[in-house]
């Protein structure tokens, strides 16, 4: 790597650590929106507010190289975004998002 090269990546390793728990109170919608649908419950603000926060994570994970959650998220919000959305997915899918994210769990 080149000198500009471990200088961006310092700089975006800075950013991401100062953006994570924006990341995370975004998985926390998403997980506060599955849990309603499991329910039965997801009412409209929810789901859309549940929607913008996908459609958020799918803008910024790609930005720090996270093109799979990038993916998952696109997938989340189109989901949510449906006219008639298929919740049950809905678990399944932000699983896989918080793995591709935090692959380690934590």
């Amino acid at each position: 790597m080149s000198k500009a090269e471990d200088k961006m990546a310092a700089v975006l390793a800075q950013m991401w650590q100062k953006n994570r728990p924006i990341v995370e109170e975004r998985l926390a919608t998403l997980d506060q929106a599955s849990a309603a649908a499991a329910a039965g419950g997801l009412n409209g603000e929810l789901r859309k507010e549940a929607a913008q926060a996908a459609h958020k994570l799918a803008g910024a994970l790609g930005m720090y190289g996270y093109d799979e959650g990038t993916q998952i998220a696109r997938e989340i919000d189109a989901l949510l975004s449906s006219d008639v959305p298929a919740v049950g997915q809905l678990g399944d899918l932000i699983a896989r998002l918080r793995t591709a994210v935090f692959p380690q769990g934590a």
